[in-house]
């Protein structure tokens, strides 16, 4: 670790869109420890990465609590994300219902146990970023575990902002729309099994429901976390940035 340098903790550093967070933040001039459950995953993460720390530490567990607390060394900390993929267990109607509790434990109860391991490292201007998903603001039957859980993420991040925010310290959550990763790929299996049709016909389905025709990518929620990191992102505290490409058909 550089001493000089502050530091970020990014959960699922070794996915689909959390590598792509961890090399933008690297690039970003930051000291990142990269976060997950798999230790192959993220020593193929820091062979992409040159420099990167990685933590070996399942966020689902309140042991991540210390294991994060010993790896935050003396140097402030910057920002963490919480970029945890969550396992497709199937659909409302088929999944286990203790699918539900699982992807609430791993992406509130994580996100929770992630701000403690770091809590007395915390500065003014620092961020508390979780990534959640468009299926918590326009629900799919297809994946009900990653519904729930990211749709219970923003009163979380609100009562984080309130507990923090007097020091300075904001939170933020980020609800990519449906991004182009094998996890997609996943769910689109799903939902051709349900409905009779090939794979490529339902992602092409998702993504004529952007307004654009197309999926959200993990370069632009990565560009979104760095973007947080601005003194001007203050004016965001408490905020749920709906990053879906023009698919969110609600108001707000």
């Amino acid at each position: 670790m550089t001493q000089d340098k502050e530091t970020a903790f990014v959960v699922g550093g070794s996915g689909a869109i959390g590598h792509v967070i961890v090399a933008r933040l690297m690039e970003h001039g930051l000291d990142v420890v990269a976060v997950g459950r798999s230790q192959v995953g993220l020593e193929a993460l820091a062979a992409q990465c040159p420099g990167v720390r990685t933590l070996v530490a399942d966020l689902s567990q309140d042991s991540a609590i210390e294991r994060i607390r010993g790896a935050a060394g003396a140097s402030p900390v910057r920002v963490v994300v919480h970029a945890p993929g969550l396992p497709v267990r199937g659909g409302v109607t088929d999944a286990a219902p203790g699918a539900i509790a699982e992807a609430v434990n791993i992406k509130c109860g994580g996100m929770l146990r992630l701000v403690r391991g770091v809590e007395d490292k915390l500065r003014r201007g620092s961020r508390l970023v979780a990534i959640g998903g468009h299926y918590g603001f326009e629900p799919s039957a297809y994946a009900v575990g990653p519904g729930v859980a990211n749709a219970a993420l923003p009163s979380l991040m609100r009562q984080l902002n309130l507990a923090y925010g007097a020091r300075g310290i904001t939170a933020h959550l980020i609800a990519p729309g449906p991004a182009d990763t094998e996890r997609l790929r996943k769910i689109a299996t799903t939902r051709a099994e349900r409905t009779g049709k090939t794979v490529d016909a339902v992602l092409e389905d998702m993504r004529n429901e952007s307004a654009i025709k197309a999926f959200v990518t993990p370069g632009q929620v990565a560009w979104m976390v760095v973007t947080l990191l601005a003194p001007e992102a203050d004016a965001l505290c408490g905020s749920s940035i709906y990053f879906d490409a023009g698919r969110r058909k609600g108001l707000p």
